[in-house]
C-alpha cells in the first residue's frame, strides 16, 4: 500500500482514493499511520555518540529504560534491537561497522546483516568516511535502496572548523568512489536539533514512500516547533482519510463502511498524537529531566484536556457538540450539494473532521509551547 504514495501528496492521493470508491486504499492508508511500522538501522563504530544518537531519535537519555547502553553489550557481529516505548512498531537496528579490511566485498556485508530490509540506514562515523563504507552504499544504490544517509556525529570538543574539515574530507572520499551528489550531514548525537539533522529528516522525508516518511515523522520526538507542525500536518492527513471512512463518502453505498471508524478509533488517533506530541506525563517529565527543569512547569503549558489524558467520554462529547454544530447552517450546505442518500453520512464525515481536527490544533498549540519552553532553557 505504501508504495502506492511514492512521491505524491498525501492527502490529495487520499481524496483520489475515495473519489474512485477505493475506501479499502484508505483503511489500510489510516492503518499503516497508525501502526507506524519503520525500521531504521544505524551502522559504525559502538562508540558512545552512536548510542547517544539512537536515544536521541527515541526521546530518551542514556539512564532512561530500554536506552540502548555504552559500552555496548552486542556481541561485535550481533546485530542489536530498539524499540521505541511509545511506539513499538518504529525499532531502531544497530549495525555493526563495516569492516577496514582489503579485499572487502559490500554486497557480504549487505547480506550479512540484511541491509535491504530495513526502511533507512544512516551510516556514521566520527571522523572521515571510509571507502569500504562507500562501497557499501553503492551496492545499495544498485539494488535500488535509496534511503542510506552518511552522518558525520558531532562530539562536544569538535569545533565548526574541525567539523567542516572532516566534511570536506569525507566529501572528496566519496567524489573519489564516483558518488554522484555526494552528500555528509553533520549531526550533534545530544541535540538533534542543531547541525544538519532537520536537514537529513527533510531528505529522508522525500525519499521513503509517503506513508512510511509520515510513520518516521509521527514517531520521532517533538524537537521542534517545526517537526511539531509537520506532525500536525500528517495527523490532519489521517483525520480526513478517518473520517471518510466514517461517513461513507462514496456516491456507491458500501455496507458497513459508516461503522469502520468511530470513537474508538478517534480514540486511538488522538491518543497517538498525545504520544507523538510527547504530551503524556512520562514524556514530559523526561524532557524537564534531560533539560534540568522543573517537571511542573512544563505539565502547566499543557491547557487542552486531551493533553494530558485522552478517554473516549471526552471524544464522544466533542464529536456530539461538533455533530450539533453542523446540525444549523452546514446542514443546509450538504442538503443543497450532496445526493439524499449521502447526506447523513456527508454530517459524519464533517463532524468528525472539525472535531478531531480541533484537538490536534489544541494539542498542537500546547506542543509547541513546551518545546519552546525546553529550548529556551537549553540555550
Amino acid at each position: 500500500m505504501a508504495d502506492v504514495f511514492k512521491g505524491l501528496n498525501l492527502l490529495e492521493t487520499l481524496k483520489e482514493s475515495v473519489e474512485n470508491n477505493k475506501l479499502s486504499d484508505v483503511k489500510d492508508a489510516v492503518e499503516d499511520l497508525l501502526i507506524s511500522r519503520i525500521n531504521v538501522a544505524v551502522v559504525g563504530d559502538r562508540v558512545e555518540k552512536k548510542a547517544t544518537l539512537m536515544n536521541s531519535l527515541r526521546g530518551l537519555g542514556p539512564d532512561d529504560e530500554g536506552a540502548a547502553p555504552f559500552p555496548t553489550t552486542a556481541d561485535p557481529d550481533e546485530v542489536a534491537g530498539y524499540p521505541n516505548p511509545k511506539h513499538p512498531d518504529f525499532r531502531l537496528w544497530d549495525l555493526p561497522p563495516v569492516s577496514n579490511t582489503s579485499p572487502f566485498e559490500a554486497e557480504g556485508y549487505i547480506n550479512k546483516f540484511k541491509f535491504l530490509r530495513y526502511n533507512v540506514v544512516f551510516m556514521t562515523f566520527t571522523q572521515v568516511i571510509h571507502p569500504n563504507c562507500v562501497e557499501v552504499f553503492l551496492e545499495a544504490l544498485s539494488l535500488q535502496r535509496e534511503a542510506v544517509y552518511f552522518v558525520l556525529l558531532a562530539s562536544q570538543t569538535d569545533t565548526e572548523k574541525s567539523l567542516e574539515e572532516k566534511r570536506r574530507a569525507s566529501l572528496d572520499v566519496l567524489k573519489s568512489q564516483g558518488v554522484k551528489i555526494p552528500k555528509v550531514y553533520l549531526v550533534r548525537p545530544s541535540t538533534l536539533e542543531k547541525l544538519d539533522f532537520p536537514d537529513l529528516l527533510g531528505d529522508v522525508s522525500k525519499d521513503l514512500p509517503e506513508i512510511r516518511a509520515h510513520a518516521l515523522l509521527l514517531a520521532l520526538p517533538a524537537l521542534t516547533t517545526t517537526l511539531v507542525t509537520q506532525k500536525k500536518e500528517a495527523f490532519k492527513a489521517l483525520i480526513w482519510a478517518a473520517a471518510s471512512l466514517s461517513g461513507g463518502m462514496s456516491a456507491i453505498p458500501v455496507p458497513l463502511v459508516a461503522s469502520m471508524v468511530d470513537s474508538s478509533v478517534a480514540v486511538r488517533i488522538l491518543t497517538k498524537a498525545q504520544l507523538s506530541l510527547c504530551l503524556d506525563d512520562e514524556s514530559v517529565q523526561r524532557l524537564a529531566r534531560q533539560r534540568g527543569i522543573e517537571p511542573s512547569r512544563l505539565k502547566d503549558l499543557r491547557t487542552c484536556v486531551m493533553s494530558v489524558e485522552v478517554t473516549k467520554g471526552e471524544v464522544k462529547k466533542r464529536l456530539a457538540a461538533a455533530e450539533k454544530d453542523l446540525a444549523t447552517v452546514s446542514s443546509k450546505l450538504l442538503q443543497m450539494a450532496m445526493p439524499r442518500h449521502a447526506r447523513s453520512a456527508s454530517r459524519s464525515f464533517a463532524a468528525m473532521l472539525q472535531a478531531l481536527n480541533t484537538a490536534v490544533d489544541e494539542m498542537a498549540a500546547d506542543a509547541e509551547r513546551i518545546v519552546a519552553a525546553a529550548l529556551e532553557e537549553r540555550k
